[in-house]
């Protein structure tokens, strides 16, 4: 996403995790976190009680209740019969396919914002019962452990309201965006990034609309002034990267790297004045696939919404941008460019390789920023140098700390900002990590580390002590000590190879980097302002009220960007 959500953690002041290493050499978590991934883990696998009727959740320290243990769903296929209207509930069946990890008597799923009118599961009707954002399924049999499961549900899903994210209402449609834990709120599901699945979605429209999804079209389907597309997606994907998007659109086809299919989707009005934007896309994935390894979907593109909607997103194989990214005169090409850089980047880092929790999100938004910023530095020159930026990040750093937490240990969203987790730390804060480790262990060796970090965990899922465990192995050190300090300290620490950088308000302690103090910044401080000379932008317009992700406050738009439409998310 691109940028500077459910109930905040129980415990939000708990220590932060500390890492250690196993008899095996294995990186572990100590302490009560260790228990508490520990007790997770068994949850996951199969391994523990039963939970009672009732809203659940697998423990995710930043959303608690999002998520549900007990199975693993391998497929949705999800139906949508849309009115033409955006301002009326659309007509929906979900159908999911999951294999049980325990035994089951019922089975919990997340679901908001929608009427339930039957369900069935494994072709027999079954009880359902609305817990909060839980919809609990009684079945008619018992569910052994290892049995593959099918449940139907038809139900309504509701575009209407504003804060929750999920359905986006543009001027000629509906889009989505569903990070972080939406989803639930447009259709039944696990919504949480480590159950990821392979999807099929069926969007019935009037015919005078373009319906689109995630993944590659199948052939579309006529009947009395309606149409039927149906999309499906090759490989596995989060709840939170879906995206449907209904309108008066275009789809442009071209190809990029190695024939692969390039679909961009833009408002048709708008083509002409967008074209020379999507041109760029080839190019950009050709960059990219030069840093860290051949894209890893079936397809990629741009989905333009006419919206104003504070960020950009990353769904997969299929972006999300508002028209005002690309409309605004003031942004210079190239910091255009690199937001785009940015959501493609997510591809490999958040949408192939997903967080195993909410807390791991750094591992997303830090390559994103990362890959963003050397594009800039590339196409922007000295007004896009990646040492300034990082510089200024480092300066900036400890007051992020104290604002939101650090980069691997988040402080928890406030009640009712379901985007709240995505602070200056998880942009510009934790992109300054991967600058440190390269700073560390040389360019050679974490060049190596980004190609081999895709490639060994490409549609699964990954977390910070994966990633601390490759490091040291591609480097040939343990690095166990410096991701501690970089990761989870309250305070930055040194950067290697640059003593003279200080954070801002040093004030001359010894042990720090001469005497560095905590600085809070200023209330609701914004994100870097990214390349030199680029000004930090408020954003568009009331982006404060966004009903989606990652809102666009802290977006580092450039110098005299006055309605900057938004940041990567």
């Amino acid at each position: 996403m691109f940028l500077p959500l459910r109930r905040p953690s129980r415990d939000p002041d708990r220590p932060v995790p500390a890492l250690s290493r196993g008899p095996s050499g294995r990186l572990r978590w100590t302490g009560r976190r260790a228990a508490a991934l520990g007790l997770a883990a068994l949850a996951t696998v199969g391994m523990a009680e039963p939970p009672a009727l009732g809203p659940q959740g697998l423990g995710d320290r930043l959303f608690p209740m999002l998520g549900n243990t007990g199975y693993d769903v391998t497929s949705y296929d999800v139906s949508l019969d849309y009115s033409g209207h955006n301002d009326q509930p659309l007509d929906a069946t979900t159908e999911i396919t999951a294999r049980a990890t325990t035994e089951l008597d019922h089975v919990n799923l997340d679901f908001a914002h929608g009427t339930v009118r039957s369900v069935k599961v494994g072709g027999l009707p079954a009880q359902h019962q609305q817990h909060g954002e839980d919809l609990v399924l009684t079945p008619a049999f018992h569910i052994s452990r290892g049995q593959e499961v099918k449940i139907s549900i038809e139900h309504t899903s509701d575009p209407r309201g504003k804060g929750n994210g999920g359905w986006l209402r543009t001027s000629d449609g509906l889009a989505m965006a569903n990070q972080a834990d939406a989803a639930h709120r447009v259709f039944p599901c696990n919504d949480h990034p480590s159950d990821k699945a392979l999807f099929t979605f069926h969007i019935t429209a009037p015919q005078e609309l373009t319906a689109v999804a995630n993944g590659l079209p199948l052939s579309p389907g006529a009947r009395a002034g309606r149409r039927t597309w149906t999309y499906r997606t090759t490989h596995p994907m989060a709840t939170e990267l879906a995206q449907v998007s209904i309108g008066k659109s275009s789809v442009l086809l071209r190809h990029g790297p190695h024939g692969l299919p390039v679909r961009d989707v833009v408002p048709t009005a708008d083509r002409p004045a967008l074209a020379h934007w999507l041109a760029k896309t080839p190019a950009h994935m050709a960059w990219m696939e030069r840093k860290v390894g051949p894209y890893p979907f079936e397809a990629y593109g741009v989905l333009i919404a006419n919206a104003r909607t504070g960020f950009e997103l990353e769904t997969q194989t299929l972006s999300l941008f508002e028209k005002g990214m690309f409309t605004t005169e003031q942004l210079p090409g190239w910091y255009v460019e690199s937001v785009m850089v940015h959501e493609l980047a997510h591809q490999w880092f958040g949408d192939s390789v997903s967080p195993r929790r909410w807390s791991d999100v750094w591992l997303n938004e830090a390559h994103a920023t990362w890959y963003e910023s050397l594009y800039a530095q590339e196409k922007g020159g000295s007004r896009a140098s990646l040492d300034a930026r990082m510089r200024h990040a480092y300066e900036e750093s400890d007051g992020w700390r104290a604002d939101g937490g650090p980069p691997a240990a988040p402080k928890a969203p406030s009640p009712g900002q379901k985007i709240g987790i995505f602070r200056p730390i998880v942009y510009d804060g934790s992109a300054l990590v991967l600058y440190a480790l390269r700073q560390k262990i040389g360019v050679a060796a974490f060049d190596r580390l980004e190609r081999d970090w895709v490639e060994r965990h490409r549609d699964g899922v990954a977390d910070t002590a994966d990633f601390v465990q490759l490091s040291s192995q591609v480097a040939g050190q343990d690095l166990t000590g410096f991701f501690q300090e970089w990761l989870y300290g309250d305070r930055t620490p040194p950067m290697p190879g640059h003593p003279e950088w200080l954070p801002k308000g040093a004030a001359g302690k010894p042990g720090r980097p001469k005497g560095a103090v905590a600085s809070p910044g200023p209330k609701g401080a914004a994100a870097s302002p990214g390349p030199k000379g680029v000004a930090a932008s408020p954003g568009p317009k009331g982006a404060a009220a966004s009903p989606g992700p990652k809102a666009a406050a802290e977006n580092p738009a450039p110098k005299g960007a006055a309605e900057n439409p938004g940041k990567p998310v």
